[in-house]
Formats: C-alpha cells, sequence, structure tokens
C-alpha cells in the first residue's frame, strides 16, 4: 500500500518515458487504475511506469479523474449546470486523452499509437470509453484486464442510487444545489452509509447506449482488444472480506453459494464443478463458480461479441500461476498481473511473497506478460491467434505459458446462459 492525500484536486496524470524530446514517436499506454468508478489512484507503486517505459520503449501514461459521488453521481434532471454529472469522472478520462493527444510527442510518445489498458474498475472504464463518442480517435487499441463491465446504470437505477444518498444526507431532491458547498468528507461518509455503487450512466449525452450490451459498440469498431482474466479473481475479494468461506463444509456450500447465485441451480454447478475437478475442496468450487459466473464470462461475452463485430480483432487471455503468499491460500487472486505487466515485482510483496525477486517463475511471468502487453502496443498483436468462436485461442500464461484453444472449456459452458448483470 502507498496511500496518497485525497483531494478534490485530483486531475493529474504522470508520464514516464524513455526520452523527451528526443525526436521519437514511441507508442503510448495510457493506464486507467481499478478501484471500481468509486476508489484508487493512478500514482500506486504497482503502476509506477518507469521500467515498463525503458523495457518495452514505450510511454506510459497513468490518470487520476474524479470518483465515486464526484465523478458518478446523477444531478442532470435536478442541477441543469451539471448535466454531465453521472458521467464526469469518464470526461476526467477524455480529457485527460485529450492531453496526451496533444502533448505526448514532446515526451517522445506517438499520439497515433495510443494503447488504453485498465484493470478490474479500469477495465470497465477502458470498455466505457470504447462506447463514448467523445472518446472516439483518442485511442486507438485497448486490454480490458479482469474488468469486462459490459453494461452500466440506466437513469433509474442512476436516481436510486442518489435517492439513498440523499437519504444519508437528510436532504431532499429540492435541496440538491447543497451538494456544491458541502464538505467533501461529508458526501464521502452518506456515500459510504448508502452502500451505493455508482458507475457511468446512460445519460443520453456522453454516453448513448450499454459498451457492449446487446453488442460491441460501432464507434471502436476498428480497435484491437485484448481482454482475460485471473483463475481464482475472488478470493482476494468476496473471500478477504469474508475469511469463513475459506473453510466451508459441502453442506454448508448450496446457501453460500445462493447468496451470490441466486438464479442459478447451485446443485448442478456444484456436482459438475466437483467432476471437472474431484480433488477440489468446498471453498475452491466456491471461489470458482463465483469467478467463473462474473469475471470470466463477462470477458469471453465481450470478446465474442468483438468478434462478431466483424472488425479489429480480440485476443484472450488467462492468468493461472498460483502465488506461494500465504502457503498458497490465494491461489491466482485478483490483481495478481499486476507486477508481470508492470516489471513492479520489487514493490509487490504482497502478492508475491518475500522470495519474489529470485523466484525464477515470477521472472519467466513478466517475461511473457509484459512482453505481449508491449508488442500489443506497438503492433495491435500480442503475440498470439485472435480469437473466434470456432477455436477460441488463449495464452495462458503460467510456468510455461503456452497457447490453447478452449481452455477451461467446461466452466464456460456450464456458465454459458448467465447474465451479463450477475456479478457486474
Amino acid at each position: 500500500m502507498n496511500p496518497r492525500p485525497q483531494s478534490e484536486n485530483c486531475l493529474v496524470l504522470n508520464v514516464y518515458s524513455p526520452g523527451v524530446n528526443d525526436g521519437r514517436r514511441r507508442p503510448v499506454m495510457v493506464w486507467l487504475h481499478g478501484g471500481g468508478f468509486s476508489t484508487g489512484s493512478g500514482g500506486r507503486r504497482y503502476s509506477d511506469g518507469t521500467r515498463l517505459a525503458k523495457r518495452g520503449d514505450v510511454v506510459v501514461v497513468t490518470v487520476n479523474h474524479r470518483l465515486n459521488g464526484f465523478g458518478y453521481l446523477y444531478l442532470a434532471d435536478l442541477i441543469p449546470s451539471l448535466a454531465d454529472s453521472g458521467n464526469a469522472g469518464n470526461l476526467d478520462m477524455v480529457l485527460a486523452l485529450t492531453w496526451v493527444r496533444d502533448n505526448i510527442a514532446q515526451f517522445g510518445g506517438d499520439p497515433n499509437n495510443v494503447t488504453i489498458f485498465g484493470q478490474s474498475g479500469g477495465g470497465g472504464k477502458v470498455t466505457a470509453l470504447m462506447a463514448m463518442p467523445a472518446a472516439a480517435g483518442l485511442f486507438h487499441k485497448a486490454i480490458v484486464q479482469s474488468g469486462s463491465i459490459l453494461g452500466l446504470h440506466e437513469p433509474d437505477e442512476a436516481r436510486e442510487n442518489r435517492r439513498r444518498v440523499f437519504e444519508a444526507l437528510k436532504i431532499s431532491p429540492s435541496e440538491a444545489a447543497k451538494l456544491t458547498t458541502m464538505p467533501m468528507e461529508m458526501l464521502q461518509r452518506a456515500i459510504g452509509e448508502s452502500g451505493v455503487n455508482l458507475r457511468p450512466v446512460i445519460d443520453g449525452r456522453s454516453l448513448l447506449r450499454h459498451p457492449f450490451v446487446p453488442d460491441a459498440p460501432e464507434l471502436s469498431k476498428h480497435v484491437p482488444l485484448m481482454v482475460g482474466t485471473v483463475k481464482d479473481e475472488v478470493t482476494r475479494l468476496t473471500g478477504a472480506r469474508d475469511p469463513s468461506l475459506f473453510d466451508l463444509t459441502w453442506d454448508q456450500l448450496p446457501a453460500r453459494l445462493r447468496e451470490y447465485l441466486p438464479d442459478l441451480d447451485v446443485q448442478k454447478i456444484i456436482a459438475e464443478l466437483r467432476r471437472i475437478e474431484p480433488y477440489s475442496k468446498p471453498s475452491d468450487i466456491f471461489f470458482t463458480a463465483i469467478t467463473e459466473a462474473g469475471f470470466r464470462h463477462s470477458a469471453i461475452l465481450q470478446a465474442e461479441r468483438k468478434v462478431a463485430q466483424g472488425g479489429a480483432p480480440a485476443f484472450m487471455y488467462i492468468l493461472t500461476w498460483e502465488t506461494p503468499v500465504d502457503g498458497g491460500k490465494w491461489k491466482s487472486p485478483h490483481s495478481l498481473e499486476h507486477p508481470f505487466v508492470f516489471d513492479n515485482v520489487a514493490v509487490s510483496a504482497t502478492m508475491l511473497g518475500p522470495d519474489r525477486e529470485s523466484n525464477p517463475q515470477v521472472a519467466k511471468l513478466v517475461e511473457a506478460m509484459s512482453t505481449a502487453w508491449v508488442k500489443f502496443a506497438h503492433t495491435g498483436n500480442p503475440g498470439w491467434d485472435p480469437y473466434t468462436l470456432e477455436r477460441r485461442t488463449t495464452m495462458v500464461f503460467d510456468v510455461p505459458s503456452r497457447v490453447v484453444d478452449d481452455p477451461r472449456s467446461a466452466e464456460r459452458r456450464l456458465f454459458e446462459s448467465v447474465s451479463w448483470r450477475l456479478v457486474w
């Protein structure tokens, strides 16, 4: 962790370049941080772009933008001057990309070769920008890491979230203007108390449709897409919030799964996953089911819809290497790819363990993943065949890494009818 001061004066970005004003035109990689649309920073240690920029001869830009209520609280129908309030955070990203277009040449970057990439909520931001008219032409390639958020909020959903925030603030819609003068901390506290999960809004202005529902957006038909997940996303999400999930019994498993998959036949899911992985523990089945039904299924849908569009290609990956941290408890958890992509192993002890810098497997994964991301930024192809519905070619990052057609196919088929709204 590396906490940074919080401030409403947050519209800053960081630039990492191997050469300034040297006449070179390097690919530009613009990082959009995770944390949903509510938390996070482009200044975290893991996303320091120094090593990635040097390794790949690229310019790395990491972006901050307005978050949570400051970036996504929908007020358009209450305060006309805040017509873009439901998408202010995304418009900040557009402004950052505009800055890149106008200024990155001075930092040795090519404004005509810009890749946007992000993980978790950052992947959702990448996905949203692919459907935003204001962002069209400002980027040329896209990478979505464990963040295939295919649909966003309709106005009615956004108004319900707003109602809950106002209830926590004890103000009425007619008093909405008070939001413009109240202390930042007051609004933050109310949003926390309300329990809302704010995200961009289909407002008819900045966003005219869901990004990948029911299909891929025409705006970014020409943009190559790389999309993927890690094998055990939720061990360090759901599992970290509720440690009892690591000690489930077979008797407890069905009820716990129904809490997260209420519309699915959990007995069928358990039986099939036990057939596929006969030596799994109940907790293994739980985490696999939630990961496959949410993260992996959404990523596959995104790739399928991109392929169906018939434009630029889609490329699929999955990271299956398991970290040795805490005796291997976390397996392949959410955010595990960060140290490999950015080549920032030294600052990633909590993800990779104390022996990370001498671990040959870690070095091999840095080489494989960082190289693939850089190659995609340079050429639009990470080094393996595009995804198709016939072959479903996927890079499996592990030691050794290998290209596989339709890996985890049984799990994919088990969840292929799940609604895109299940997790996201």
